[in-house]
Parts: structure tokens; sequence; C-alpha cells
């Protein structure tokens, strides 16, 4: 099937990207103005949750509401997939009843079959390799504060998961370089590395890492179903906290962003987390945009 789907930053052209986002500011300073913009009255959109959310739910909840359409949750208790029906069958089913799909789950494996059994447009919500929508939201608020990221340096900080995977695509996708500083045997996808080896570069060490860097990234240090190795995980990453300190060796004027939720004194400093001078919460919110600005994206190519 020749839907456009957004599993990964990698299945929207740069140009498009860079559209997405500019459509996503408009988007955010209409709603902030007041102004409806009820697009897709009654188009629905099927919301599949195998792992637990806050800001995934409510930002793509909300964001169907205000284009005029409806958003359907559904979880593996509530439906047959969670009785062992096949997801290819599952994916031509529900695809033939809803206009758009949003999937977050485990394996992205499963995303892909889902993805390529499905009449309508499938959006990744999140996976244990990659959260591009999250991306999405980071590349926005980056822009509303700096303006173009093209050209900059950037470094994540601790564990080489799935949002260090989609900022290695990121830096693809809005040519900017990328520095990863993770301590040893946390690395992200060897793949991945060697095929973005130009703008990317993995450091073992913190310090040097942030120099030079406009923004400074990090997520928790134990993902969903890691929570048994968290002491370990702890223990290893705790030179990599995102602190004043290593803000202080970035660039002047640099931001730093954490995409939530966020263990204070852990993968990030009470003190940067309460800062009045924060951008996260504003990140956090551009979930909401940038998912719109997708939405529609993906609804007006269908």
């Amino acid at each position: 099937m020749s839907n456009q789907h957004f599993l990964t930053l990698q299945d929207i052209a740069p140009q498009d990207l860079d559209a997405l986002i500019d459509r996503a500011i408009t988007l955010k300073a209409a709603h902030r103005a007041g102004e409806a913009s009820p697009q897709f009255p009654g188009s629905v959109m099927a919301m599949i949750f195998a792992k637990s959310s806050t800001r995934t739910r409510v930002s793509f909840e909300a964001g169907m509401a205000q284009m005029g359409g409806h958003a359907m949750f559904l979880s593996p208790g509530d439906t047959q997939l969670g009785r062992g029906e096949p997801i290819e069958d599952s994916a031509r089913v529900i695809s033939s009843m809803v206009d758009i799909v949003m999937i977050r789950t485990f394996g992205h494996d499963i995303v892909e079959r889902f993805a390529a059994n499905s009449s309508v447009p499938v959006i990744n919500a999140l996976t244990d390799d990659f959260h591009p929508c999250q991306l999405l939201a980071d590349m926005q608020t980056y822009r509303e504060h700096r303006g173009s990221i093209r050209g900059k340096t950037v470094c994540w900080l601790g564990d080489g998961n799935n949002m260090c995977h989609s900022y290695i695509n990121a830096a693809r996708q809005f040519d900017f370089k990328l520095h990863i500083a993770c301590p040893e045997g946390f690395e992200p996808r060897a793949d991945l590395l060697e095929n973005n080896s130009d703008r990317v570069r993995v450091f073992h060490e913190a310090q040097s890492a942030v120099e030079g860097c406009s923004l400074l990234v990090t997520d928790v240090w134990a993902s969903m179903g890691q929570e048994e190795e968290q002491a370990r995980r702890a223990a290893a990453m705790a030179p990599f906290q995102l602190n004043a300190t290593l803000l202080a060796a970035a660039e002047p004027d640099a931001l730093y962003m954490h995409c939530l939720p966020a263990h204070r004194g852990e993968e990030i400093s009470a003190e940067l987390m309460d800062s009045p001078a924060t951008i996260i919460w504003d990140e956090a919110e551009n979930r909401l945009h940038a998912q719109k600005a997708l939405i529609e994206y993906l609804l007006k190519t269908a």
C-alpha cells in the first residue's frame, strides 16, 4: 500500500520536515490566539497503546479534537491485539474504519508490520528504537528560541536509546552535528553510527562532548522495561548528568532539553529542571502543535 507513514524521521524529506516545523509554529500561534482550526471534521484517529503515556495521549487526543476530529484510545487489554490476533489482521481491520493510526509500542517491527498492512497513514508514537514525534517538538522548540539548527552542534547525554537514535536521524534530516556522550556499553545502534559517521561522534566523557554545542539533550537512564537495571545504569551514567557545570562548558547561549518524564537529581539536576530559564515546558507543549502539523501533512497527502 502506498500511504505516507511516519515511522522514523527518514520517512519525510528534509524540505518537508522544515515546512512541517514552520506549520507547527503557525498552528501554535493560531491556537494561542483562540483561532479554531477544525479542518478534519469527522476524521477518526485510532490510538494504539502498548506502553503507558501522558504527553503522547494528551497531545494526540487534544490535537485531533482541536482539528475537528476524534481520537479513539485502544489498549491491548481492550482489543484482540492483546489476545493474539496477528498484527497484520488488526491493521487491515482497524485501518478500514479510521482515517489515521497512532501506535506506541515496544518492538519497532510492530509498527512496520502494521503500516505495511494499513490502508491509512500510520504514526510511530514511540517504539524501543525510535521516537520521531518527540524530535519534531524538539526541533520546533529550538527554532522558536534560536532559529535554524542547521550547522549547529548538539550533544546527547546518557543512554543510546530510542531518543538518541532519533537524534541521529535528526542530525541527517535537519543538517546538524551530533555528539553522543555515553558510558562504554551504552552506545546507540552501530548501524546508525556507521551510516551517519560524517556528522555523529561518540564520546565516553561528558565535558569535552558538550564543548561547542548549542543544544544539550538528555532522557531517563532506564526506559520502560528496564526498571530492574536502574541501579546499574545510574552508577554508570552519573558522570553524564545534565547540570549547570556541563551547561557552562557549552556555547554561551546553549539550550537544554528533556523529553520527560524526568528524574530530578539523576539524569538532570533539579537546578536546571526548575530554572525559570528552562524551555523544557515549551518542548512538552510543542508535542501538541508539532503533531497537529504532522497529522495535517499525513491526512492531506493520504
